[in-house]
């Protein structure tokens, strides 16, 4: 008999997420597990899998990590711990209103609000070439990427993971298809960075589209939020409390241009199932 292990399927945004809850019990995860999972004819279907693990670390609540659907891990994603904390308190592995999780790109705190709002300090904005990590002797506000027959004006930095943001005129119509997949495997990014292209509708308001490492193009992307309005900041294009309109929703983002950067929106619960992962996992190779 399938030893079949239990997932949430949820949202922020409509970016989604497969969550699995390995305090309980071990999940037997490969990269091509992971990538079945993801699949959306084959698997479950989902951006990314996120996992809920013990603390190995006083005052920390839970470890947190991060696969996409190409089966890597990754730093950081914002609407996924939006997702994370409703999981967590769903489920009961906590009754706190306030969460602090560890990530391969630090440490979180996770904030659970009224109405399903999830308020998340996604941490400190990195401009340090080498934290990125990205390919240049010093840190500027603006970089010049050359791509394939022309160049674009980004700004680089680290959020627990790495974005390169650049504005562009009108979002429906930037070349994110294209010039998204240039600039994720630019050989600037050693390894691989999240481009975002942002329209400034004025400067509490913008427009964002982002193209993922690991995930082509999402419906929201919570950390790419957060860097574009970092970036707007930097430049001084933008006030310290911005809306970020993207493809799947809304998102509140803070920045006082020293701090941590606040994000605040919505995580929704979608279904719940049992998966055969070692089935799968018996089936796969590397």
């Amino acid at each position: 008999m399938a030893d079949l292990v239990p997932f949430s399927k949820m949202q922020g945004l409509g970016n989604d997420f497969v969550v699995f809850d390995a305090v309980s019990r071990p999940i037997p995860l490969t990269p091509a597990v992971i990538r079945r999972l993801a699949d959306r004819h084959f698997g479950i279907g989902c951006d990314q899998i996120l996992v809920v693990e013990p603390s190995r670390e006083s005052g920390v609540d839970f470890g947190y990590r991060i696969f996409n659907a190409d089966g890597g891990e990754v730093e950081q994603c914002g609407n996924g711990a939006r997702c994370f904390a409703r999981f967590v308190r769903e489920r009961g592995l906590t009754d706190k209103d306030e969460i602090r999780v560890r990530t391969r790109g630090g440490l979180m705190t996770l904030i659970l609000k009224p109405g399903g709002q999830v308020r998340v300090n996604m941490g400190s904005v990195d401009l340090r070439p080498e934290t990125v990590p990205f390919r240049a002797e010093m840190p500027q506000t603006v970089y010049t990427l050359p791509l394939d027959g022309h160049a674009v004006e980004v700004t680089v930095l680290a959020l627990g993971n790495p974005h390169a943001v650049q504005v562009v005129p009108d979002v429906d119509t930037a070349p994110v298809l294209v010039d998204g997949p240039r600039i994720e495997r630019h050989p600037w990014f050693p390894r691989g960075v999240n481009a975002g292209f942002m329209q400034i509708v004025d400067r509490g308001h913008v427009r964002v589209r982002v193209y993922e490492r690991g995930a082509g193009e999402t419906l929201a992307c919570g950390s790419g939020a957060c860097a574009a309005v970092a970036a707007g900041r930097l430049r001084q294009l933008l006030d310290e409390r911005v809306v970020v309109d993207l493809p799947g929703g809304q998102l509140i983002v803070h920045w006082d241009g020293q701090g941590p950067v606040w994000m605040e929106g919505p995580a929704e619960h979608v279904f719940e199932g049992l998966v055969d992962l070692y089935g799968w996992r018996d089936q796969t190779t590397e």
